[in-house]
């Protein structure tokens, strides 16, 4: 998308038509504390937009058959409509604010609408979320999947009243809590509270189902379709898992992120990539290591799973469009889905490496972020087979390790519970952290078992290093940055991080074997006892930017943060398809 051209607001506001109508609730401009900075001007945001460096995606669809490409310009469609769901979900406010933002062709109107779609809101995600808006006040953690007079104390007591059965609901991903005519909270299906976008994309799921001649994707796309009407994404997830195509598209709500209050509430967003085989192919052999990884985690063997889920699929993909929670702020290059539990310790879950992300982030972002942070002799290190690889196994880690908390008979429970639902708004960050720290384990087990190359495991090191600095860039009100403040600032007092008389940043090899097997254990021991006193005092502690990390961060400023996707093969295709609608597809 060209945003901020005349084109582009033309695009945007026919690509509205395709959402939600607008919401009510853009706040008084009085409700602004007096102390509040005035916002950014016209140059002010332009300069803050340019942190993310605009790049197109695209990939080889031309080796399509026809009907296929007509099936991908439908998925592209009902991909469209995910945008306008997930900003009604951030804020009620948002949809009132964007409808006005898109009248407004003056310079200072034309950054503000370039910032609100980078942001999918008026708040500035990679600064703490802070408003570039007059009188939207701050970001609310509750985002709108719960009624905006309620406090968290009260919905937590709400659900504590509730029969199990209702609970359950209660907690799902997949509803929200509204007021009921008499003031009471209710539970609201996410098919009931979307109903009428939701019957749009189930149709153009469908529509692309008849085109596709290909059977495991036309599976995905008809009970994806079926799950936006019911409710019930179980089988929709089940064949994704199973999903076995040239086209590979993730579209409904998925990562809890936006629910700031208990990681509950799934948020819409829609991947449409095409696989690469060859690169799918290179990747298989890790699936059939996860089992062994499980097997010699640094935790107890009671806190391991014998017998993981079934399936573990890789796949390697090319992205050409994604939107909503994909598509704000920082770049997705990797996800580990479905993120329900019962899926995934039934059937496991799938992995998606986005290599044409990765790639522009390695070559736009880390490798100039390595030359001003890290120690001369080291930058040579920094690989993008090793950042590729690491991403994957930060992946993979998702998976493993524990998932649920034994039930507290003292308390009166008699059901385990997620780990998820036991860490709340820590989980995020926690589980992030885990993610990553332990995706280095994993490295240096594979390397030792003589899966990887030996030496593969300091390219890592040095690679994760560099990244450290992109990522804890992405502010600290965002998950996986808050999570890599804490492996940095852990890393730094066992000395496995050193920093040198000049400032820069080196890997102290003797040590990081046994400092990342000691964070690995630390964090998913506290997952494994759902310990959020424990979580809420590591990230009080560790998640913090120290001097010396920030006097590397303030070197930074002329290296992009992240990019900005634009996706000009995803607007050929809608382009050329056969009617209006598709020709005004808002994604170039």
């Amino acid at each position: 998308m060209i945003r901020g051209s005349q084109r582009g607001i033309a695009l945007l506001l026919a690509g509205l038509a395709l959402g939600a109508a607008p919401a009510a609730g853009v706040a008084d401009s009085s409700a602004a504390p007096a102390t509040s900075p005035p916002p950014p001007d016209a140059r002010a945001l332009k300069k803050l937009a340019a942190r993310l460096a605009p790049v197109d995606l695209n990939a080889d669809v031309d080796r399509l058959p026809a009907n296929e490409r007509a099936a991908l310009a439908l998925i592209l469609r009902a991909a469209q409509i995910m945008e306008p769901l997930f900003r009604r979900q951030v804020w009620a406010g948002n949809e009132t604010l964007f409808s006005e933002l898109i009248r407004d062709s003056t310079p200072l109107g034309r950054e503000r609408l370039h910032a609100f779609l980078q942001n999918q809101g008026p708040w500035l995600r990679l600064d703490e979320e802070r408003p570039f808006l007059p009188g939207v006040g701050a970001k609310p953690p509750s985002a709108n999947f719960y009624p905006a007079d309620a406090t968290k104390q009260e919905l937590e007591a709400w659900m504590k009243s509730l029969p199990v059965a209702m609970r359950a609901g209660a907690n799902g991903f997949f509803t929200t809590i509204r007021r009921g005519v008499d003031g009471q909270f209710i539970i609201v299906p996410y098919s009931v509270e979307y109903q009428g976008e939701l019957a749009r994309a189930a149709e153009l799921l469908r529509e692309a189902a008849d085109r596709t001649t290909q059977p495991t994707l036309k599976r995905f796309l008809e009970t994806r379709a079926a799950a936006f009407r019911s409710n019930d994404y179980y089988a929709s997830d089940v064949a994704w898992m199973q999903l076995d195509a040239s086209i590979e598209p993730t579209i409904g709500p998925y990562e809890v992120y936006e629910d700031g209050w208990f990681s509950a509430k799934a948020s819409f967003e829609a991947f449409v990539t095409l696989r690469d085989e060859a690169e799918t192919q290179k990747l298989a052999r890790f699936a059939g290591e996860l089992q062994d990884l499980e097997d010699h985690l640094p935790i107890e063997a009671r806190l391991r799973s014998p017998k993981l889920g079934k399936l573990a699929p890789i796949r390697v993909v090319n992205s050409i469009y994604c939107s909503g929670d994909a598509n704000r702020g920082v770049q997705t290059a990797a996800f580990n889905l479905p993120n329900d539990e019962k899926v995934e310790k039934q059937m496991g879950t799938k992995r998606v490496m986005l290599k044409n992300v990765q790639e522009a982030k390695f070559r736009m972002v880390l490798l100039p972020i390595a030359q001003v942070a890290l120690a001369p002799a080291h930058r040579a290190r920094v690989q993008f087979d090793a950042f590729f690889t690491h991403m994957l196994m930060h992946e993979l880690m998702h998976g493993l390790g524990p998932h649920e908390v034994a039930p507290d008979a003292a308390a009166g429970a008699i059901a385990p519970v997620t780990t998820r639902a036991a860490l709340q708004e820590t989980y995020g960050p926690l589980e992030e952290a885990k993610a990553d720290i332990s995706g280095l384990w994993a490295l240096e087990f594979l390397v030792d078992k003589g899966v990887l190359a030996r030496g593969f495991a300091e390219a890592a090191y040095t690679t994760f290093l560099a990244s450290a600095f992109r990522t804890i860039r992405f502010g600290l009100t965002e998950a996986h940055a808050r999570g890599v403040a804490v492996q940095l600032n852990t890393l730094l007092d066992a000395g496995a991080v050193v920093v040198a008389q000049d400032g820069t940043f080196a890997i102290d090899a003797a040590r990081m074997k046994a400092a990342v097997t000691a964070l690995t254990a630390e964090l998913m021991n506290i997952e494994a006892a759902g310990n959020r006193a424990r979580a809420v005092e590591v990230l009080k502690s560790r998640a913090v930017i120290r001097p010396p990390v920030q006097r590397i961060l303030d070197r930074l400023t002329r290296v992009p943060v992240d990019i900005e996707p634009r996706f000009p093969t995803a607007a050929r295709l809608l382009a050329g398809g056969h009617d209006r609608e598709q020709a005004n597809s808002g994604v170039n």
